[in-house]
């Protein structure tokens, strides 16, 4: 009984987090700086903020200990049981298969305790916790109950201040640290610190203070070495198709060019779509969300302005204005790189000197505007426009020295002279002020054309500011978009949904109305012919006619987007997310073969083995099945009240496994062909929420990753845990999405936090692998990406995280999705 309690004794023991607190060697020297002397306490609050949480950690492994009692018989009879605490002394050692969440005794080189108190109690280590003397790219102790010591904040990271102090491992930030250990050979970078024990065949790394312990193949312990240079990976990937529009809160984003290409943009992509030849392509030139849009009077130059942003560095991206040809898709010019503030609202050319002059508005707190002779990169004016929001600016098509400015309770008509901008407001008078003036147009005779909250239409002669003609109640509620035809005759669409065309009198010709399907009419553009473009808040892109005809050529979702599943055979993916929306999608010619509304947001989505079904993870606990040919509701179960964080059938199709926000693992058995489900437990061990799984190929075993960077195995028949790292180091596996494990742990960018890795995604053929980060960046590895600091191709195009990547069934595609850019992307592998 001594015994057990002992080694159990010594597995936690914190005398060494009271004897650092006493330590007063750092403040002790008389040479010590005074910066020096708070950076010595700042790490020493850390070290200790890192102690206690993961003291809370080692609570929660004393439960998993207890649960995998049962698997350590073997160990409990060679140690003999105990009569008076027979639980206790069945805790089994310290399993190595557990990445360290839980805080193990410190050894004295782990941390600037007092000399000599570490090797004292190394001298009561059983001899299965020996110091081992390893080679160069080893860790300091390295055995099969490996002790990790407490990081410092060079090691966490979690200073921003220290971060320039992670470049040496070896000393402490005052530079007056005594260990007379040796420093153990390592990586450091940022909030990670990688090590190699060759003895035990495992990488380490650390994540926010936390060990995380990855165990290699048999095969490669002899072989692997920590400090090998990894390669790029052959391949590369080209964007091949952008699902989705930017309707629901963004204006003037709709237009035909001559070439017959329909001209909008979606996070950070402007897409240029023929709808006839069905082929897309793309201007990839901004670095964050694309807010506004602007043709040329040729028809050929575009300008396209974007918000403000953050590199993945940390670095601030300015809000600027680009401009580029649409032909050949280069970028003919930068605008306001260190003017604009924010973001870009409001982009228009001049239409009567040819085009030379630029107006933009900006977001910041008094909307600037400013005109720019954007071919010599020239500013010529700027004025404070309002400190409400700013919805529209246009110049006059028949002076470009005139430009008008609408928005929150006002209407603004703006004279260039020399560099000044004079504004006269708009007069109401005896029409009633509405409260938002949100789109404008111009007649063929200039006279300006509002479009307002209240549903009127209001005329204001040319060269004036006053109402000469007013369309009472044109549209019940607001009116989005106004567009001038080429006939003459002027279109107008709102909130209402429905577009109605009125003559050079202003009466009413015809009018249509748009499905509630679409959603309310947000910007309209003349399309070829008799035809009109609509886009919609609802993010559709209609083309259609007055006469009510309306067929969608784009589409997308209206909410931050998580779940994506491909089908096992088909070219055929799933995306859903928090619109409520499940969307199967055809990668082939692009279209959306259905679309089912849900009652709850959805989380995640996995297909069965034999594409039959397909199971849809929500945010509230319940998940479905759906028929994938007739998207019929086929089962539907709920397990806990939290989000499910990834849905996944076995690669034999007898088994799914749902993990949760709850830190659970529900596992269900799966019978006639994934049409009838029956529980068969739940995987408890884990101490915070599962956030990604991987089947074995046989479907035997269950690998997992949570929010605190565990990685646990289990045996999902019988809902067990695996401890043994005999077992599961030679483990083939099916998929690997895990971010964290020996095969991927390359890919990790220096200076993360643990979280900035949402998605990975490893082809089937297992040459490649791919990662979506939280700074809008898709990252293409060579796999495995076994190596510290693994190269790879970057490619951008969201502007938001990106929340999940994966490959078709044949490799052909890569499909990831944004976040709150709500769009999905579609690469082709070359």
């Amino acid at each position: 009984m001594e015994d057990g309690f002992s080694s159990y004794n010594s597995l936690y023991d914190t005398s060494s987090l009271l004897q650092f607190c006493n330590d007063d060697s750092a403040s002790a020297a008389s040479s010590m700086e005074v910066t020096d002397r708070i950076a010595s306490l700042e790490q020493r609050v850390q070290m200790q903020e890192d102690e206690i949480q993961l003291l809370k950690s080692a609570l929660a492994d004393v439960v998993r200990r207890l649960n995998a009692s049962e698997e350590q018989q073997a160990v409990v009879s060679r140690r003999g049981p105990t009569k008076a605490r027979p639980m206790i002394a069945t805790l089994p050692l310290r399993p190595t298969v557990n990445n360290g969440t839980i805080l193990p005794k410190k050894g004295s080189g782990t941390l600037p305790s007092p000399s000599g108190s570490g090797s004292k109690r190394d001298n009561t280590t059983p001899a299965s916790k020996r110091i081992l003397h390893l080679p160069l790219s080893t860790v300091r102790r390295a055995n099969s109950n490996e002790h990790v010591g407490t990081l410092t904040r060079r090691d966490s990271g979690d200073s921003k201040g220290n971060r320039t102090r992670t470049g040496s491992t070896g000393s402490s930030s005052s530079g007056k640290r005594n260990d007379s250990k040796q420093r153990e050979p390592v990586f450091s970078a940022g909030m990670r610190r990688v090590t190699h024990c060759k003895e035990e065949g495992y990488v380490k790394m650390f994540l926010k203070g936390r060990p995380v312990t990855m165990f290699m193949p048999k095969a490669q312990v002899d072989s692997y070495c920590l400090e090998a240079r990894a390669e790029l990976p052959s391949s590369k990937l080209k964007l091949d198709w952008v699902y989705g529009y930017r309707g629901r809160d963004c204006r003037s984003n709709l237009y035909l060019l001559p070439t017959g290409e329909t001209v909008y943009f979606i996070a950070s992509v402007v897409v240029l779509f023929n709808v006839d030849e069905q082929l897309q392509r793309h201007y990839t030139g901004h670095t964050d969300d694309i807010k506004c849009l602007a043709v040329h009077p040729d028809k050929i130059t575009i300008a396209t302005g974007q918000v403000a942003g953050t590199s993945s560095d940390g670095k601030q991206l300015a809000p600027h204005v680009r401009v580029w040809d649409s032909v050949s898709l280069n970028t003919l010019h930068v605008l306001g790189t260190n003017f604009f503030d924010r973001a870009l609202v409001c982009l228009a050319f001049s239409k009567s000197n040819g085009g030379n002059t630029l107006c933009a508005v900006d977001d910041s707190n008094d909307h600037v505007l400013s005109v720019w002779e954007w071919q010599r990169e020239d500013r010529l004016a700027e004025v404070k426009c309002s400190n409400e929001s700013v919805f529209a600016t246009d110049f006059h098509p028949t002076d470009s020295n005139i430009i008008v400015t609408c928005g929150k309770s006002h209407l603004y008509f703006w004279t260039l002279e020399k560099s000044t901008l004079v504004k006269k407001q708009g007069l109401f008078e005896k029409q009633e002020k509405p409260k938002f003036v949100l789109c404008v147009t111009f007649a063929e005779n200039g006279d300006t054309i509002t479009g307002d909250s209240s549903g009127n239409i209001l005329v204001w002669g040319k060269g004036t500011n006053r109402i000469s003609h007013a369309i009472q109640g044109a549209h019940e509620g607001s009116i989005f978009a106004l567009s001038m035809l080429r006939n003459g005759t002027l279109v107008s669409g709102g909130k209402d949904r429905r577009l109605v065309s009125w003559d050079s009198s202003y009466q009413q010709i015809q009018m249509a109305e748009v499905p509630e399907l679409f959603g309310p009419i947000r910007t309209i553009a003349e399309g070829r012919g008799e035809t009109v473009l609509i886009g919609t808040t609802k993010n559709f892109v209609l083309q259609g006619s007055l006469d009510g005809e309306f067929v969608h050529i784009t589409q997308g979702h209206t909410d931050e987007l998580w779940g994506l599943a491909v089908h096992p055979w088909k070219p055929h993916f799933i995306t859903c997310g928090y619109d409520r929306q499940v969307c199967l999608w055809d990668s082939g010619s692009h279209q959306l073969i259905w679309t089912k509304s849900m009652e709850d947001a959805v989380q995640s989505a996995g297909f069965h083995p034999s594409g039959s079904v397909v199971a849809i993870g929500t945010q509230t606990g319940r998940w479905l099945v759906l028929d994938t040919d007739s998207k019929d509701l086929v089962a539907v179960h709920t397990d806990g009240n939290e989000q499910l964080s990834v849905i996944s059938y076995g690669p034999d199709g007898n088994f799914l496994a749902i993990g949760s926000h709850d830190n659970y693992i529900y596992i269900y058995a799966v019978a006639e062909n994934g049409r009838k489900y029956s529980r068969v437990g739940k995987c408890s061990g884990h101490s915070s929420f599962i956030t990604h799984l991987d089947w074995s190929t046989d479907s035997q075993y269950l690998v997992s990753n949570s929010g605190d960077y565990e990685i646990l195995y289990w045996i999902p028949s019988v809902c067990k845990q695996v401890v043994s790292v005999e077992t599961t180091r030679d483990i083939e596996w099916a998929t690997n999405t895990c971010p964290l494990g020996f095969q991927v742990f390359g890919l990790w960018p220096d200076g993360s936090d643990g979280t900035d890795i949402n998605a990975v995604c490893r082809t089937n053929d297992k040459n490649v692998m791919v990662t979506g980060d939280d700074f809008g960046k898709v990252h293409l590895f060579a796999y495995p990406c076994s190596q510290f600091r693994a190269p790879s191709h970057v490619y951008g195009g969201h502007s938001s995280h990106v929340t999940n990547v994966s490959f078709l069934f044949d490799d052909s595609y890569l499909v990831s999705t944004g976040g709150k850019d709500m769009s999905v992307m579609q690469w082709r592998i070359v």
